[in-house]
C-alpha cells in the first residue's frame, strides 16, 4: 500500500483493495441471474449480428434455398401486402424483423454489462446504458414490420374499395417511416457509442479481461466508421462491414463467456487471487 502526499491536500491511499472490491461486488447474488441472461443473449446475438440478412435472403432466391422470395425488392404497400400474405416469414425478414430481435438481445447484454461494471465507473456506465436503451427504443419505434403485417391482414380481409384504399395509404405512410433512415442512423450511433464507452470501462476494470476490452474498442470503433461512411460515403460503406464482423462476433462471445462466469462466481475468485 502506498500513500501519496500532496502539499495542501489530505492523504490519499492507493490500494489494490479497490480493484478487489470491484471484482467481488460485480458478482453480487442479485445480479447473477441477469449475468446469465446477458450471457445467453450475447451468444444468441452472435448468430443474428449481421444487419444485411434481408439482402442475403434475396440472394438465396437463385439457389432455391428459401421459397417465396420475390424477384425484386417490394417498393409499394400493395407489393408488401402481397408478399406478407404469400410468405409471412420472408416478408418479415425483408422488413428487418431480425434486427428487432437483435436489438432486444443487445439491450439484455448492456444491462448485464452495467451490472458487472457499475462499480468500476458508475457515471460512464449509466451514460452508456442510457444511450443503448434510448437507441434500442428508437429502432423498435421506427421498425414497422409488425404494423405492416397487421395492415396486410386487414387488407386481405377488406371487402370495400374504400377500405382497401385507406389501408394502402396507411401502408405507404408506415413504409416512409421504415425507409427514411433517421431512426436507423440514430439508434445505430447511440448503441455503437454505448459499446465503445463500455469497452473503455472494461479496459480499466479487473472484471473482464483486457482482450475483451480491446476487441470491443476495435469492433465498435470500426462500426462507428461504418456509420459515417454509410452517411457520407455510401459507395465505400461496405468496406468496414467484413472488417468489423469478426471483431464484433468475438466481442459478443468474450462478453458472453465473461458474464456467464460472473453468474457462476468464477472470475471473482480468480480476480481476488490475482490482486491479493
Amino acid at each position: 500500500m502506498g500513500i501519496a502526499k500532496v502539499p495542501g491536500t489530505r492523504k490519499v491511499q492507493v490500494s489494490p483493495a479497490t480493484d478487489r472490491s470491484v471484482a467481488l461486488q460485480a458478482a453480487e447474488p442479485p445480479w447473477k441471474t441477469l449475468y446469465i441472461v446477458g450471457a445467453v443473449a450475447a451468444l444468441v446475438a452472435v448468430t443474428l449480428f449481421r444487419r444485411n440478412l434481408s439482402v442475403e435472403v434475396m440472394q438465396f432466391r437463385g439457389f432455391g434455398i428459401i421459397r417465396g422470395v420475390p424477384a425484386t425488392w417490394p417498393s409499394s404497400a400493395i407489393e408488401w401486402y402481397t408478399l406478407l400474405q404469400d410468405n409471412t416469414f420472408v416478408g418479415l425478414i425483408l422488413l428487418n424483423v431480425v434486427d428487432v430481435i437483435n436489438y432486444c438481445l443487445v439491450g439484455l447484454i448492456f444491462l448485464a454489462l452495467y451490472g458487472a461494471l457499475r462499480r468500476a465507473n458508475k457515471s460512464a456506465m449509466v451514460i452508456a446504458t442510457a444511450c443503448a436503451l434510448v437507441g434500442i427504443g428508437i429502432y423498435l419505434a421506427s421498425n414497422q414490420a409488425f404494423a405492416i403485417l397487421s395492415l396486410s391482414k386487414q387488407y386481405a380481409a377488406a371487402t370495400t374499395d374504400a377500405r382497401r384504399s385507406m389501408l394502402l395509404a396507411a401502408g405507404e405512410a408506415l413504409l416512409a417511416i421504415q425507409n427514411q433512415g433517421t431512426g436507423y442512423y440514430a439508434s445505430f450511433f447511440l448503441v455503437v457509442v454505448a459499446g465503445l464507452v463500455i469497452s473503455v470501462v472494461m479496459l480499466r476494470s479487473s472484471v473482464f479481461g483486457k482482450a475483451t476490452a480491446i476487441v470491443g474498442i476495435i469492433a465498435n470503433g470500426i462500426r462507428l466508421i461504418y456509420l459515417f461512411t454509410l452517411i457520407f460515403g455510401p459507395s465505400t460503406f461496405w468496406i468496414a462491414v467484413p472488417i468489423s464482423a469478426p471483431f464484433r462476433v468475438t466481442w459478443y462471445v468474450l462478453s458472453g463467456l465473461g458474464l456467464f462466469k460472473l453468474g457462476q462466481g468464477t472470475p471473482v475468485e480468480a480476480a481476488s487471487k490475482q490482486l491479493s
